[in-house]
């Protein structure tokens, strides 16, 4: 099914067909893996054997440079693989010895997105532009926010739309409550914005669920954000996104549910008080542009 780059050594190969055999036995021990199952293990598999090169590159820079990657038989497709941490940081990733590599961008590809096609997200800047993309990000990848993600989206809001059905378990409405609080940063003190939960109510713990979203209403409304919620009955609803009266859609495939479970009573971590220090879970969000923007039921044209 798979054809692994001319260029990786024996040795390289010995390592990747290991990981590979012995993450399929554990796996899929009735061999019921289908294609797509098979790349991703592989692609886990290349990406393990590269991070050993890479440090093996660092000490002794007489070794060959080796393009990592393989071709998918079936469509010809070629597929170069690099580690997260080379995607989020290709400036410190190769510094020192292979820095002129990085440089030239031979190494590190560009995280921009072109002609549409989705990109890997090597990481947000604080200064990034609203425009329409398609982002994915990585299992673990660090250095993500709402603050990051949604800020540039959020400028001169006065009706935001939330559509999630799960807002129900403390951590949804923590999360809920980080984005309210994005949305207050991105506003000014004289100005007032109208947020609006569509979600679906917890048949087992209704009053809890209530209870939160009492609270973020009366925390909110000080800071000039009034928070209403409104439960779709029907349970008809699954996707999760966001409506911005100032014309942007943002679409979001796990909802606000993009972060690692992190210690959230330990006052002193990092990762309870900044978002970016937190890992995420592999999600996609979708940043789109409205001709008829609309919010009174969450959708646009």
């Amino acid at each position: 099914l798979f054809t692994l780059n001319k260029d990786i050594s024996t040795r390289d190969r010995d390592g990747i067909s290991k990981t590979f055999s012995g993450l399929m036995k554990i796996l899929f021990p009735h061999g019921e893996a289908g294609e797509d199952e098979m790349e991703e293990i592989l692609a886990l598999a290349v990406e393990g054997r590269k991070r050993i090169k890479d440090q093996l590159m660092r000490i002794d820079p007489t070794y060959a440079e080796v393009n990592f990657g393989y071709t998918v038989n079936s469509s010809r497709r070629v597929v170069a693989v690099s580690t997260l941490e080379e995607r989020q940081y290709p400036r410190h990733y190769w510094h020192g010895k292979p820095a002129e590599k990085s440089e030239e961008g031979s190494r590190v590809d560009s995280p921009e997105l072109t002609g549409g096609e989705a990109a890997p997200a090597a990481g947000i800047s604080a200064d990034m532009e609203a425009r329409e993309q398609h982002l994915t990000f990585q299992e673990n990848q660090r250095g993500v926010s709402f603050d990051r993600l949604f800020g540039p989206y959020l400028k001169n809001a006065g009706r935001i739309v939330i559509t999630d059905p799960y807002i129900r378990l403390f951590f949804q409405a923590r999360n809920l409550m980080e984005l309210l609080e994005t949305i207050i940063a991105n506003k000014s003190e004289s100005d007032e914005v109208d947020v609006r939960l569509i979600t679906v109510r917890d048949e087992y713990k209704e009053q809890q669920q209530m209870e939160y979203f009492e609270k973020i209403a009366a925390g909110c409304q000080s800071a000039g954000v009034a928070f209403s919620w409104t439960f779709a009955d029907d349970n008809t609803i699954h996707a999760r996104h966001i409506v911005i009266d100032n014309g942007w859609k943002i679409l979001l495939d796990r909802g606000l549910d993009i972060f690692q479970r992190y210690e959230m009573n330990d006052a002193f971590a990092l990762a309870n008080r900044r978002q970016e220090f937190r890992p995420c879970k592999a999600f996609e969000a979708t940043f789109l542009r409205m001709d008829k923007p609309s919010t009174e039921d969450g959708q646009g044209e």
